[in-house]
């Protein structure tokens, strides 16, 4: 006798997708827990936790912002191989503003975040008719090109870069600050994509040309999740900046474009969560390897090279699968 396995939802799936869940407190703890805990996390982590993995947490959130801001792009149909633009570009505006002009972080972070999300916008506004590794090459080229630029012009403190940034507060500012912003990130935009407005956004990466013949001007939706992603990013670089009190020609570096991908293809593109939950696995992994020295990177590809082969569709799916459905075995009819 022949069987396959069959997925199917679970009851309290098929009870708590309507009305009926206000009735009943089971329901609505199965609804409400996988949008409790990540805020339980985030809470309660930066408590339990000393001061070395509390600087590695103020990594995570920046990884995690970079990780939603590459997949709300990628969502688009734009595969950006170069967060680091967004993160450089504000990065420089909010160190620029607090060295020359004293301004406060509390000024500097929110307007070099809309401003550095209007520069990058304003950037790669030509070539948005790019597709595929066209679009990507162009990302990718753009940082180094700006890190030659702040190096031969010596603008902004050139290869020194600019030092004595206004610090925040605090430690625990910091880190709250940076739990606050990832929280209302990801519940805000993934209520965006599933909104109206984020379908036009996912219907231009599944058939643009559909989309076009809709009437709807599909550059300038593309545009707008351009500025939306930019300020993500850039928000990650000013922020970062009066964290360490520098900015130089590193925050182009590489790893703030390829840690975000790489976060957000462990643990699952297309969800925002899934980019949050790549960021929290793959930052503390990197810097628990440490200790091995050279190996460390030779264990870290082995590690990512694992969880692609095992998981395809990312850990969040999985997880989110096995929450919400069942598998069992049925006879198969000849």
């Amino acid at each position: 006798m022949k069987k396959r396995k069959e997925r199917i939802d679970r009851g309290i799936k098929a009870r708590s997708s309507d009305i009926f869940a206000l009735l009943s407190w089971r329901e609505m703890l199965y609804l409400a827990a996988p949008r409790l805990l990540p805020v339980i996390v985030c809470l309660l982590l930066p408590l339990l936790l000393g001061p070395y993995w509390q600087k590695v947490l103020l990594s995570v959130a920046v990884v995690a912002l970079l990780a939603i801001s590459w997949d709300i792009l990628a969502q688009t149909g734009m595969v950006s191989l170069g967060q680091a633009l967004f993160f450089g570009v504000g990065a420089y505006c909010s160190g620029a503003m607090n060295h020359y002009w004293g301004l406060s972080p509390v000024l500097t972070i929110p307007i070099a975040s809309l401003l550095g999300g209007l520069i990058c916008t304003l950037i790669l506004l030509p070539v948005l008719r790019l597709r595929g590794i066209y679009f990507s090459m162009v990302t990718l080229i753009i940082p180094l090109i700006l890190v030659r630029i702040v190096e031969a012009t010596k603008i902004f403190g050139g290869t020194e870069g600019l030092s004595g940034m206004t610090p925040l507060p605090s430690t625990w500012f910091e880190l709250y600050l940076s739990m606050a912003v990832l929280l209302a990130v990801l519940f805000g935009f993934r209520r965006m994509m599933d909104s109206d407005y984020g379908l036009v956004l996912k219907g231009i990466n599944d058939n643009d040309r559909s989309v076009i013949n809709a009437g709807i001007n599909i550059y300038w939706f593309k545009a707008q999740s351009l500025f939306i992603a930019g300020a993500i990013g850039a928000f990650c670089g000013a922020f970062m900046t009066h964290v360490y009190m520098f900015v130089g020609m590193p925050v182009f570096a590489l790893d703030y474009s390829i840690l975000p991908i790489a976060a957000a293809v462990v643990g699952g593109p297309g969800t925002l969560a899934g980019a949050t939950l790549g960021a929290f696995i793959l930052v503390p992994m990197s810097e628990a390897l440490r200790g091995f020295g050279g190996l460390r990177i030779v264990l870290y590809g082995v590690f990512l090279v694992v969880f692609i082969v095992a998981l395809p569709e990312g850990i969040f799916h999985y997880i989110q699968r096995k929450y919400h459905q069942i598998e069992r075995w049925v006879e198969v009819d000849k």
